[in-house]
C-alpha cells in the first residue's frame, strides 16, 4: 500500500461547526481561534459563509471575521457561497477561495438551496462567468455525494455529471461532502475512482462526517485511493443544520493524531491544536466529540503511583 507523504487538513470548524450552535459566537472570538490555529500550522480554513442570515445566523459576521485574520504566508481563507449574491460579497471581501456547492441529490438540493439541481448547476455556470479573470479560488463541492437521508444510495452518475461540470468550468478543486456520514470504506474507493477516471488531474477533497464512528476509517481508505485533502473540524464541531440525524464532522486533532501515528505529515502542532479544542469547549459551554483532547496521544504516560489501584 502506498500512502501519501504529505496530507492538507481544510480546518472548516469555524463554518460547518459553528453554523448549527444557537448562540452567536463573537466575532473576536471566531478571529482569535482561526489565528491560533494559524500558528498552530493550519494552513486552509472554510473560515464563514456568506449565506443569508436569517437562515444562518451564526455567519452574519462574514465579513468582519475575515478582515481580522491574522494571515501568514501560504494561508488560505475559503467562504462558502450558494449563490450569486454570496460570491459577490466574498468577492468583496478578503477570502482567497470561494466554495460554491450542490447536492448530488434533489431532494436534499431542495431542502439545503431551494431549488432543483439543474436550476443550480446554471446558477454554477452564472458564478463561473462571474469568476472569470478574479484572482480567487474556486473550489465546488458535492453534499450528499456518498449518501442522502431522504433517498438513500446516491446515483454515481448524477455525482459523476455534476464533478465534471465542474471540471468543464475551470473550477481549481472539487470536496465530496459526506453530509450526514453516510460513506462506507467501499463507497469511498467506488466513487473516488470513478471520479479519477473521469478527470485524473482535478484535486478532490474528502469531507466526512463521524455520524456512524468510521470517518477516519474512511480516512484511511481515501489516503489508499491517493486522495490528499481532507477537510475537518476542531474538536468535532459541526452538522448539517438542513439534514436529519447530522452529527459533527471527523475532528481535526483526532485526525491530525492519526496522520501523525501513519508518518504523514499535515505540517500541525498536535499539541497546540488539543489546546485550541479544549478552548473551544468553554466557548460552546459543552462538552464535544473530540476523542484526543480528552485522551492525550498514545505515548502521554501517566504515573503509576497516582492510579487507582485495583481492590480485592
Amino acid at each position: 500500500m502506498t500512502l501519501p507523504d504529505r496530507v492538507e487538513i481544510v480546518e472548516v470548524g469555524l463554518r460547518d461547526g459553528l453554523q448549527i450552535e444557537s448562540e452567536f459566537v463573537p466575532t473576536d472570538t471566531k478571529v482569535d481561534i482561526l489565528n491560533a490555529l494559524i500558528d498552530a500550522g493550519v494552513r486552509h480554513f472554510e473560515a464563514t459563509s456568506f449565506v443569508s442570515p436569517r437562515a444562518v445566523p451564526q455567519m452574519r459576521d462574514a465579513v468582519d471575521v475575515l478582515a481580522g485574520v491574522r494571515k501568514k504566508p501560504g494561508v488560505v481563507l475559503s467562504a462558502l457561497a450558494p449563490n450569486r449574491k454570496g460570491v459577490e460579497r466574498a468577492l468583496e471581501s478578503q477570502a482567497d477561495e470561494v466554495v460554491v456547492f450542490l447536492s448530488a441529490t434533489e431532494s436534499h438540493n431542495l431542502k439545503n438551496l431551494n431549488r432543483p439541481i439543474e436550476q443550480s448547476l446554471r446558477d454554477i455556470e452564472e458564478i463561473a462567468e462571474l469568476l472569470k479573470d478574479k484572482p480567487l479560488q474556486r473550489k465546488g463541492a458535492i453534499a450528499v455525494a456518498f449518501g442522502c437521508p431522504f433517498e438513500g444510495d446516491v446515483d454515481l452518475g448524477v455525482v459523476k455529471t455534476i464533478f465534471n461540470r465542474f471540471v468543464e468550468l475551470g473550477f481549481n478543486a472539487v470536496t465530496l461532502g459526506d453530509t450526514t456520514g453516510m460513506a462506507t470504506p467501499k463507497l469511498v474507493r467506488q466513487t473516488v475512482e470513478a471520479l479519477l477516471a473521469e478527470a485524473p488531474d482535478m484535486k478532490i477533497s474528502l469531507h466526512f462526517h463521524n455520524t456512524r464512528g468510521i470517518g477516519l476509517v474512511n480516512v484511511v481508505e481515501g489516503l489508499r485511493a491517493g486522495i490528499t485533502s481532507y477537510e475537518s473540524s476542531l474538536a468535532g464541531l459541526g452538522g448539517c443544520p438542513f439534514a436529519p440525524g447530522a452529527t459533527g464532522n471527523i475532528c481535526t486533532e483526532d485526525l491530525v493524531y492519526l496522520l501523525d501515528e501513519m508518518g504523514i505529515d499535515s505540517g500541525i502542532d498536535l499539541q497546540a491544536l488539543i489546546r485550541i479544542a479544549q478552548r473551544l469547549e468553554t466557548v460552546v459551554g459543552r462538552r464535544l466529540p473530540g476523542q484526543l483532547m480528552k485522551a492525550g496521544p498514545r505515548l502521554n504516560l501517566h504515573d503509576v503511583h497516582a492510579a487507582t489501584a485495583a481492590v480485592g
